[in-house]
């Protein structure tokens, strides 16, 4: 490597030679610790910048310390050109940062420091995009903006730093609406050149054209769909928590004394604060590019029809702003968003004009598709937006808009995201909210049939012992309100024996391993059923149907009592499940059913 000396030698007297040759000085000096103030100070040569600013992109950004030359760069070099190499060089080290990233889970972790400074590079190169797409005076800009933005969503990383910088674009782009938010504990710094540079350094477009009057619009939606698409990647990845927070919102009466609520981890941990914080900004900037009007037209149109996934990185052509869509998922956690703040922190927000029928359940059945496990799954901060706003929607009542309400199936989604959801505090709020709204059905045998859909067609022993659960608390507030309908007689329990009762004689036949497995798998399930069949025989006597005693002790509770004796000596059975073992046996033993 030369010595300092003769790299600024090298570089000050190197300008004086033609482009190809300073290039090829420059690439040989740039990386000489300590020279980076005197190349910038030679690039303040507008003429020059013009002419090989484009090529130094790709030889700067891999230097530490050269985010000011490349400032200059993108200030004084031709704007058309440095764009597009720009958009090449992002490419590329989203590529190689990919790449890194695979080997290092395949386990060649040599790589993966090499591929850590790369976020901050690409953070780099979004705040020379902010500069370098404010240049360009053209005719038609949406046609340089499309592709910027497109480039920037695929080298995007959801860290609150890139989606800080990634805000810090869409402001530039947009112009500013409201001034900064107040600094706090949980503000997220990155270098935003186009806003705290000197923008009279800029040099003029050489092509320079007057803009389209169009154009406003089409490139307000542009950044509308880019701006959606964030927050879906954003918040598919760092968990809200919104649903969960909600019902402690709600029913503050059911928090546990002494326990931290989710609310409270939300407020006291800094890195829970900082997801509040760029959620919140990446709102309060979509509120700004106009998205503050949700009409029922407007939410059927967007959220309840079929649409890309990723609108922004499937456009290839567009006419009219009818052709730019905007992200389903990113629209939705917006309103979930809006409903979650308003309620909890009694922010002023636009209130979305919409029902849990028909708007919401189209919404819930588009999202879940034909492969509901793999959808949730792939989008846990959708599936918790969507719920957060089913609990919204169900706490102000704003349930039917017609008659046309399918209970049904609307329990069957929740069912979905209770089951498969990866945050466990997500499923049981679909879980409770479920309960909720089966009790909410104004029909008691549309009550009683999603009750009896659960127990025969659902697979997972979980919401079976739900189903059971639910159908309890029907009894009890039918015997409460003194009302009489499907829940009030021991028709209910003639229609459901099998299904609350089944046929486990086989469980008797079981040993060791096989115990294990029967009873991890169907453990909630078996002891929700033996609480319940001790509600019924033992307090409810009133519903047993004539004859079911015998039937119900001969296959459901001898041969269970017998399996669970036996489990209880099996090596492997840990003490929390040999107590749960115990109160299971008890029960069963006390059922008053000879």
């Amino acid at each position: 490597m030369p010595e300092l000396s003769e790299s600024i030698t090298a570089i000050r007297e190197g300008a004086k030679e033609d482009s190809f040759t300073y290039l090829t000085i420059l690439q040989y000096h740039a990386s000489t610790p300590g020279i980076l103030p005197t190349l910038n100070e030679v690039l303040q040569n507008a003429n020059l910048t013009q002419e090989i600013g484009w090529d130094l992109v790709q030889t700067l950004i891999p230097i530490d310390g050269s985010e000011d030359c490349l400032e200059t760069v993108a200030r004084l070099g031709n704007p058309r050109e440095v764009i597009i190499k720009v958009m090449e060089t992002m490419a590329a080290l989203a590529r190689q940062f990919g790449e890194a990233q695979d080997d290092a889970v395949e386990g060649h972790s040599d790589s993966a420091p090499k591929s850590s400074d790369i976020p901050s590079r690409i953070i780099t190169l979004i705040g020379m995009l902010a500069i370098l797409q404010r240049r360009i005076k053209t005719k038609y800009p949406s046609r340089f903006l499309a592709p910027s933005l497109i480039s920037v969503l695929e080298a995007y990383l959801p860290t609150p730093e890139m989606t800080t910088a990634v805000i810090n674009l869409v402001r530039s782009l947009s112009g500013r609406q409201r001034p900064p938010l107040p600094t706090r504990t949980s503000s997220i710094d990155v270098l935003n050149p186009d806003e705290h540079g000197d923008f009279s350094k800029n040099a003029p477009d050489p092509e320079a054209e007057q803009e389209d009057p169009k154009e406003e619009a089409l490139n307000r939606k542009l950044l509308q769909s880019f701006t959606t698409c964030v927050l879906q990647r954003y918040i598919n990845v760092h968990e809200m928590q919104w649903s969960p927070r909600l019902l402690e919102v709600y029913h503050p009466d059911k928090l546990i004394p002494g326990k931290v609520t989710t609310t409270q981890a939300f407020r006291e941990d800094e890195i829970l604060q900082k997801r509040d914080a760029v959620v919140g900004q990446l709102a309060a900037l979509l509120r700004d590019l106009g998205m503050n009007d949700f009409s029922t037209a407007f939410v059927r149109g967007v959220l309840c029809q079929p649409s890309d996934a990723d609108p922004l990185s499937n456009l290839e052509m567009f006419d009219s702003v009818d052709d730019i869509h905007l992200s389903q998922g990113g629209t939705a956690c917006l309103i979930a968003y809006w409903i979650f703040s308003t309620d909890a922190f009694s922010a002023d927000n636009p209130t979305p004009q919409m029902h849990i029928f028909p708007e919401h359940l189209d919404m819930l059945q588009l999202f879940l598709g034909a492969n509901p496990k793999s959808e949730i799954e792939r989008n846990p901060g959708i599936a918790d937006a969507l719920l957060a706003i089913g609990l919204g929607l169900h706490h102000k009542g704003l349930v039917a808009a017609n008659k046309d309400s399918k209970y049904m199936v609307y329990h069957h989604c929740l069912t979905l995201i209770a089951v498969f959801h990866p945050d466990i505090q997500v499923r049981n709020a679909a879980t409770r909210f479920a309960g909720t709204l089966l009790h909410s059905d104004p029909d008691d045998e549309s009550r009683r049939d999603i009750l009896e859909d659960l127990l025969q067609n659902c697979a997972f022993p979980a919401l079976n012992a739900c189903a059971i659960r639910w159908l309890q608390e029907e009894i009890i507030a039918a015997h409460n309100s003194k009302i009489s309908n499907v829940f009030s007689t021991s028709e209910i329990i003639e229609r459901l024996e099998y299904d609350l009762f089944p046929d486990s004689q086989t469980a008797a036949k079981m040993d060791g391993d096989e115990l294990l497995e029967f009873w991890g798998e169907n453990q909630t399930f078996l002891l929700q059923a033996a609480n319940f069949a001790y509600f019924l025989f033992n307090g409810r006597k009133d519903l047993v149907p004539v004859g079911i005693n015998a039937s119900v002790e001969q296959r459901f509770a001898e041969p269970l009592t017998a399996a669970a004796k036996k489990l209880r000596e099996v090596e492997g059975l840990d003490r929390i499940d040999r107590l749960q073992v115990d109160v299971f046996i008890d029960r069963l033993e006390s059922l008053d059913i000879h």
